[in-house]
């Protein structure tokens, strides 16, 4: 008996869903504590200066009752955020649109829309980020027996990092008031990353975050949410800075091929068991220059020649995707392994400025741009924003430096905008 079934006909198609599912997005958090703002300016500019007035010195010590004072001289300070360019486009062809199966303009408009508010959120982050590393250790602390060393200039770390715990955002709060900075709504705010909050909430000593919640928050253990604990309430955000797999120190021995010119070091203290994509720097080395090396030869052969003779320790730079287990070989010291920066601050400690002519203003606007071609089949659309962002007061913004029983070894859930 013949059956007219499914292979028989040309009928039975895939279906599919006509909705659009977009990336998992993380909350956009950083853009909020810029809460220094333009309220009084003069014109559009280039930039915008802040002025801060400083007060005088307490007179604390009694005066003459026949002889006059003397007039002290007040001072001032001032902070200038420079306002640039920023922007982002997609362009669609009308065979794309005649053809989808999904309308494509909305589609469009939710990715160009999260990339600009992601953008500046960026912006915002690493601003806060690289205000509180480039002031210097006075502006961060590391977390316990922590030693770790960061060196702007090449944005390496050195030595051995220590997991959070509670009392480390009870000395930034300690910090923070004794510098009169205010606080938001009774509390400072701290930015961590999971994986820090992860190491906090297994703290078990008697000043830790998990003993206080067992007996009156229990619910907050259940959810797993930080609430609020030394006078710090917390923003759990993916999007904390984390620095991964950010280096160590090397001391490489060489046996020749050290000269000016050299594209070429015989190591006689091995690399262990890397291979490729090692960026290094030190004595005759440019910052940021590759070199390969060959465990068999011994030779590491690099991006660009020696400018000088190479003598001394080297910076190494480990790829994220190399476990530190694999440097183990030729250290002087432990490697830093990836290094988390968890922000805490009161207010003041991030400025925002933007443009206000053109239809500019705190946000990104979003563009059509023209359709210029001959067909009309390329339309597109973008976003952009004239602004920028700038730390205000160093004393408003913490920082902890600290490593976690995770780990971003992972390259596919490493943060792509580090």
């Amino acid at each position: 008996m013949a059956y007219t079934q499914q292979s028989t006909l040309d009928f039975s198609k895939a279906a599919y869903d006509r909705i659009a599912y977009f990336a998992l997005r993380p909350e956009l958090y950083f853009d909020q504590a810029a809460d220094i703002m333009p309220t009084a300016q003069s014109m559009p500019g280039s930039s915008v200066q802040f002025t801060v007035v400083n007060d005088l010195p307490a007179a604390a010590s009694t005066i003459s009752e026949t002889s006059d004072i003397s007039p002290v001289a007040m001072s001032d300070s001032v902070v200038s955020v420079a306002l640039a360019e920023y922007g982002n486009a997609v362009i669609t062809t009308a065979k794309l649109r005649g053809t989808s199966f999904l309308e494509i303009d909305p589609v469009v408009a939710n990715v160009i829309g999260y990339n600009a508010g992601l953008s500046i959120d960026t912006l915002a982050r690493n601003t806060l980020r690289d205000f509180v590393m480039d002031n210097g250790s006075n502006y961060y602390n590391n977390s316990g027996a922590g030693t770790l060393a960061y060196t702007p200039s090449t944005d390496l770390f050195t030595g051995t990092g220590a997991k959070a715990t509670a009392s480390d955002f009870a000395k930034q709060r300690a910090i923070l008031r004794a510098s009169n900075v205010a606080t938001f709504g009774g509390f400072y705010v701290s930015y961590v990353h999971p994986d820090v909050v992860y190491d906090v909430q297994q703290d078990t000593g008697a000043a830790g975050w998990r003993l206080p919640h067992v007996y009156s928050q229990p619910g907050e253990i259940w959810s797993g949410e930080m609430g609020a604990i030394e006078g710090v309430r917390f923003i759990e955000t993916p999007r904390a800075a984390v620095f991964p797999d950010t280096g160590t120190t090397l001391s490489m021995a060489y046996a020749s091929g050290g000269a000016a010119g050299a594209s070429t070091l015989t190591v006689t203290t091995g690399l262990g068991n890397i291979t490729t994509g090692v960026s290094i720097a030190g004595v005759g080395i440019g910052n940021g220059v590759t070199a390969t090396y060959v465990s068999s030869t011994g030779v590491l052969t690099l991006s660009s020649p020696l400018t000088a003779q190479a003598v001394g320790a080297y910076a190494v730079d480990v790829p994220p995707n190399v476990a530190n287990t694999q440097i183990a070989s030729g250290l002087s010291g432990n490697p830093a392994g990836d290094v988390y920066q968890t922000l805490v601050l009161g207010r003041q400690g991030l400025a925002k400025v933007h443009s206000v002519v053109d239809g500019n203003g705190p946000v990104p606007h979003i563009i059509p741009g023209p359709i210029t071609d001959t067909l009309r089949r390329y339309v597109p659309m973008g976003w952009y924003w004239l602004g920028g962002y700038s730390g205000f007061r160093k004393a408003s913004v913490r920082g902890i430096l600290s490593v976690s029983s995770l780990n971003y070894n992972d390259p596919t859930i490493a943060p792509a905008d580090q």
